[in-house]
């Protein structure tokens, strides 16, 4: 503290309150990883590559289930901050013209962007930061993964960062964890049998999430198109989740479904409606829960009058179909968007769609019968990166993980 001394003797602060309150203020950023020293800024941050993430504990999907679940709440308590005058965007794309007028400039293809996704989030958090990435289905061919991840956190009042850290596998486990909260209040207790269609990235956290809440699964069944994925899958799953005996591989979307407890639907579709992955309302088993954070198709008497609709964060739905005016759902590709597209055609009434939080805090009832069939869409959010991010984070530096780099000693221009 020898620079709040020499400030307090030249009474910079105007009592010692004032100064008791400063030094713990300090103490405070010393131990989250920003070091403040008054007359002189010595700032630094953490740097967290890949393998820093997985010795700090961004695989742990029971743990990120947990927080997503505290994540939801603090986000119906309102106490969280996201893009856009709504506070709700999931982000801003930077997305390249069909045909650019200049050399260099890339050309729109699938899934080629970049996107940027700031929050704030309060409740056990404190944190602001963001997630920055670029995207490419060409990736693939190259050896890369199609979204290449970083993210950054930082002091919410100062600005200041905290850390720099890989993000492919915070996004991965926190995007598969949120299906993991609805298993844990929708699905039925006597689960046995859950079903993945897109054996993917997502596939795999999504389902190791729902069998943290499900621990009486022992059957999963899998409809993929490559035989990579597939076996990628089967290796995930044998080494993550050994409650699981029997993997069975499906030959059609159809096979998988029936007499499936959860369906899982993490697919990556068209961009029309009418190529997304089909499911008769049909082949649907009695009680199953069906979890999406991706797109699918369904009969729309189905989705009016069989299924319980419910939301990870109902405001993220309102947010799209401001930004994506109607019809919202071939622009967005999450199935809360097509809830919202009913909306606006008044087929169903908003009371008809139910945000999990509230299901969570007992505001409103989620599974109500052992029969109720439930469709839980997953958008995927910055607050959920932020939640554990920030986890993995304190992880690290309780553990002494990562490599602490240099800001400045004192800033040149202050």
């Amino acid at each position: 503290m020898i620079g709040l001394n020499r400030l307090y003797d030249t009474k910079f602060f105007t009592n010692e309150n004032e100064y008791d309150m400063v030094c713990a203020a300090m103490v405070s950023e010393f131990f989250s990883g920003t070091i403040f020293v008054y007359g002189g800024i010595n700032m630094k941050f953490l740097y967290l590559s890949e393998p820093d993430m997985i010795k700090a504990g961004v695989k742990d999907m029971a743990h990120c289930v947990d927080v997503m679940e505290d994540m939801l709440l603090t986000l119906n308590r309102g106490d969280y901050v996201m893009g856009g005058m709504n506070h709700n965007s999931h982000g801003t794309q930077l997305m390249f013209p069909d045909h650019p007028k200049f050399q260099g400039m890339p050309e729109n293809a699938d899934d080629r962007r970049f996107m940027a996704m700031p929050a704030y989030l309060g409740g056990n958090y404190q944190m602001a930061g963001m997630k920055w990435y670029g995207s490419n289905v060409e990736n693939k061919k190259k050896g890369l993964p199609r979204s290449i991840l970083m993210m950054m956190l930082n002091d919410k009042d100062t600005g200041a960062p905290l850390a720099l850290m890989s993000a492919n596998l915070v996004s991965a486990y926190r995007t598969g964890a949120v299906p993991g909260v609805g298993a844990k209040y929708l699905a039925r207790k006597n689960a046995k049998t859950a079903a993945v269609i897109g054996p993917g990235i997502m596939g795999r956290t999504s389902l190791h999430a729902v069998l943290c809440s499900c621990p009486g699964i022992d059957t999963v069944k899998v409809k993929g198109r490559g035989q990579k994925s597939l076996e990628d899958f089967k290796e995930y799953i044998r080494k993550e989740c050994p409650q699981v005996k029997d993997i069975q591989v499906c030959d059609t979307i159809e096979d998988a479904v029936r007499d499936s407890d959860v369906i899982i639907m993490t697919t990556t579709a068209g961009t029309k409606e009418s190529e997304y992955p089909y499911i008769n309302g049909d082949w649907v088993k009695k009680g199953a829960l069906i979890c999406m954070p991706s797109a699918g198709r369904f009969d729309e008497k189905f989705l009016t009058e069989q299924c319980k609709l419910v939301v990870d964060n109902y405001k993220l739905y309102e947010a799209w179909a401001e930004e994506f005016p109607y019809p919202s759902y071939e622009l967005v590709g999450i199935i809360g968007s097509k809830f919202t597209d009913l909306l606006h055609e008044g087929k169903i009434k908003q009371e008809d769609i139910v945000d999990i939080a509230d299901v969570i805090s007992g505001k409103k009832p989620g599974r109500e019968s052992e029969d109720d069939i439930i469709i839980f869409s997953v958008g995927g959010m910055p607050v959920e990166d932020i939640a554990w991010g920030e986890t993995v984070y304190k992880n690290a530096l309780k553990k002494g993980i990562g490599q602490e780099l240099p800001l400045w000693d004192v800033p040149d221009m202050a």
